[in-house]
């Protein structure tokens, strides 16, 4: 009985012992996962207050006067105006940006008494040496987003990429302020600059049409009116010098072009709703104004992104509708439609520039007079989306749309990337076989 006793003594012992090993593991597991989730929210931190104060630069006059150095130092095509202006900008601008950061973020860390914090301060330390080093050796090292040269890849949406910060300097310098993240030109929805931006609608005499033209105006954008319509249009914004209707017709795209060379922007919108027909002149008509005559102005409109800045600043936006994922009880709509919507993002592999979804639920239209939203609804959800440079801009009161769109974007786009293949390297292995 007393040696089974020891047995049992013995054995809690141990199970003790390895409680304590357990518990030590958990406390050096807590310990870690707070210092990476602190270090990560530094990080975040340091990123949301150098962009916040970068914006706080276009806003503040005395500010202001010391950022200017650093637009002043580059040309359009990023490179340097002189060695001089580039040293200007490093004192002036990036040594006092980044000291100021890196007081704030030490007084964070300090007051916090959290040992991850110091991983900002670590970070913010990175531009402090870099910036000093560059103004005190007088050596020209830019960081990536401002390397010069054409630009040969379209606007990021992730993070921020020498087209997208050469927006900031060249397209609108009161947008654009993001760093790394566009996380604070996402809040402050300047992630997108309409003003002065020239727009073609196509679908412009129907009711979004005309809401969004007026909300384009709205952002000081020039609205240039494609429509079968003209004299509807003309008469009510005869005295508006940034709106020009223009006549065209389905099946002459191409006449198009001339126009589209001088557009920055443009955005599709036409359309056709045969609701309950199926006869074989529906099936034709719902495709050849759905999807055909729409990726025929895609196709002209690409053909116009050209020279060293217009990857930066030539956008397409397509209505391609929440016929994608949702029944729109008219099957013809639908599928003409999802063709569209399919197509599209097939296109989008090729980056041949920004090409931004309109996925809108059922609003009150020429198109479908049942709708429950209105027009001037939709248009400001859309203006209100793109401004935060969203891609895929959904716009319903359909709460499901919001979770299948992105899943069958995500799981097409895939599917696409892997059993396609770009123009050049098909051409080229046609010409190896």
């Amino acid at each position: 009985m007393q040696k089974t006793m020891e047995m049992i003594t013995e054995g809690l012992g141990r199970l003790g012992s390895n409680l304590q090993i357990n518990w030590d593991l958990v406390d050096l597991l807590n310990i870690g996962s707070r210092f990476a989730l602190w270090g990560l929210f530094s990080l975040l931190l340091v990123e949301v207050l150098r962009d916040s104060y970068h914006a706080l630069c276009h806003q503040v006059d005395w500010l202001a006067k010391w950022h200017n150095k650093h637009h002043a130092a580059y040309r359009r095509d990023l490179s340097l105006v002189s060695p001089k202006a580039y040293q200007d900008s490093q004192l002036y601008h990036d040594m006092f940006e980044s000291g100021l950061l890196l007081v704030v973020v030490t007084l964070v860390a300090l007051f916090s008494k959290q040992i991850g914090l110091w991983l900002g301060v670590f970070y913010a330390g990175t531009f402090m040496y870099a910036a000093s080093m560059r103004y005190f050796l007088g050596t020209i090292d830019t960081d990536y987003a401002h390397q010069p040269g054409a630009l040969d890849t379209t606007p990021s949406v992730w993070w921020v990429n020498r087209s997208y910060h050469w927006r900031h300097h060249f397209d609108n310098v009161n947008a654009y302020y993001s760093g790394v993240f566009p996380l604070v030109d996402r809040i402050l929805g300047t992630g997108l600059s309409l003003q002065g931006k020239a727009i073609a609608i196509t679908g412009a005499s129907g009711a979004l049409g005309e809401a969004l033209s007026t909300e384009l105006l709205k952002q000081n954008a020039k609205v240039i009116a494609l429509t079968t319509n003209p004299d509807k249009l003309a008469a009510g914004n005869s005295e508006n010098n940034r709106f020009k209707v223009l006549s065209w017709e389905i099946g002459k795209e191409a006449e198009l072009k001339e126009c589209f060379e001088k557009v920055d922007i443009l955005i599709i919108n036409h359309g056709v709703n045969a609701y309950c027909d199926r006869t074989t002149e529906a099936i034709n008509s719902s495709y050849e104004i759905n999807t055909f005559s729409a990726l025929r102005l895609i196709d002209i409109f690409s053909s116009t992104v050209t020279g060293a800045q217009s990857k930066a600043t030539k956008e397409i936006w397509v209505n391609t509708s929440e016929a994608e994922v949702s029944p729109a009880l008219s099957p013809l709509y639908e599928l003409s439609k999802r063709a569209l919507g399919d197509i599209v993002t097939l296109k989008r592999l090729d980056d041949t520039c920004i090409i931004r979804k309109l996925i809108l639920g059922p609003f009150k239209s020429q198109l479908n007079p049942h709708g429950v939203m209105s027009a001037i609804q939709v248009a400001k959800g859309i203006m209100f989306f793109a401004k935060r440079d969203f891609r895929n801009i959904i716009v319903t009161i359909n709460p499901l749309t919001y979770i299948l769109f992105p899943i069958k974007e995500v799981t097409t786009w895939l599917y696409y990337r892997i059993f396609s293949k770009p123009p050049r390297r098909r051409e080229r292995q046609e010409e190896e076989d």
